[in-house]
Order: C-alpha cells, then structure tokens, then sequence
C-alpha cells in the first residue's frame, strides 16, 4: 500500500518525517513524499536546518484514490505552511471524506484543523494546539498517542517526538487495518 506524506517545501521536523517513513517502510508499505512544489523538502531538527529530501510528487499531481492512508509530520512551520495552501488542505480532507487513516504528530493537527474535519473528534497534538482544536470543535486530550475512530475516517495523533515509538506503533497497526492486513 502507499502511503502519502505531506509536507511543506520547508519547516518539517525531520525525525517526526524520518521514523513515521521507517516505520511505513518497514511495515512492507511504500511512503511517498507529497509537498506543494517540485524538487525537494528542507527538514529541520527543531529550529535548525537538517536534511533535504526528494519530492516524489506534488500535491497538485497526487490524487486520495492512489493512497491508502495519509502521514502529517510536525514540525512549527510545516502545517502552517500547508494550511495555508488550497489544495494541500483539500488533500487532506479528499483522505477523511475517503474514510482512509489519518496520521499526524506534533503541530501537524493544525492541517487538520484548517481542513474542517475535527469537529466532534478526540486528537492529542503538541499542547499549544489545543485552543485551536477546541476552538474547531475537537476534544483536546493529553496522551502520549490518541486513536479516534469516531468519524468517517480514523485520526492517529501523538503529541511530541518523545511519543515516536507508540505512535508509529498504533498508525501502522491501524494501517493494517484499514488495508486489511
């Protein structure tokens, strides 16, 4: 199964990117990298710059349907980025409306948030998301990883990359699940 990773032309946290894409790829799936321009990502460790990584396809070339589940890694600039982009945020709503598995780490809620889809949902994220999930109808829990499955599709959040472990854990169960598996 594929599985798509979206992400900002920059301002990724690259651990929240790189152990989520071990996790796929060793779960026998194949992670794509998905951003909103050609050529490559800029990673960051927190506020320093990290590695580049190649984009295999831009969300403007990618389509739900090819996907079987959607990754949103972290990091403070990412999900702001991507919300702030039409079609990324229809790209994440096309997984929910699809009832796909939905990923997210860190402030990669914030899409979420952008893209409608919290309201009447439960979601952990990096703490200073909680007002804005609240604010878009979601309940805000402090977990180390949170499973929703109340909506059309499931929502897999964790709060901080302390929380990679257990989160890679229950998205690639949940993965499973969705693809039948």
């Amino acid at each position: 199964m594929q599985i798509a990773f979206l992400v900002a032309p920059e301002g990724v946290e690259q651990v929240e990117l790189t152990d989520p894409w071990q996790a796929v790829t060793d779960n026998g799936d194949t992670p794509v990298l998905v951003s909103t321009a050609p050529g490559e990502i800029q990673a960051f460790n927190h506020l320093d710059k990290a590695d580049t990584f190649p984009v295999d396809r831009t969300v403007a070339d990618a389509s739900v349907e090819e996907f079987g589940a959607l990754v949103l890694p972290g990091g403070v600039a990412n999900p702001d980025f991507l919300r702030m982009d039409e079609k990324a945020v229809a790209f994440v709503r096309g997984f929910v409306e699809a009832g796909k598995p939905v990923a997210s780490i860190c402030h990669g809620p914030w899409t979420l948030v952008e893209a409608g889809v919290v309201r009447g949902r439960t979601l952990t994220s990096w703490p200073s998301l909680r007002t804005d999930i609240r604010n878009a109808g979601g309940e805000w829990v402090d977990e180390q990883v949170k499973v929703c499955e109340g909506g059309p599709s499931t929502f897999i959040t964790s709060r901080k990359p302390d929380d990679l472990k257990a989160f890679c854990e229950a998205f690639t169960a949940e993965f499973a699940k969705a693809s039948g598996g």
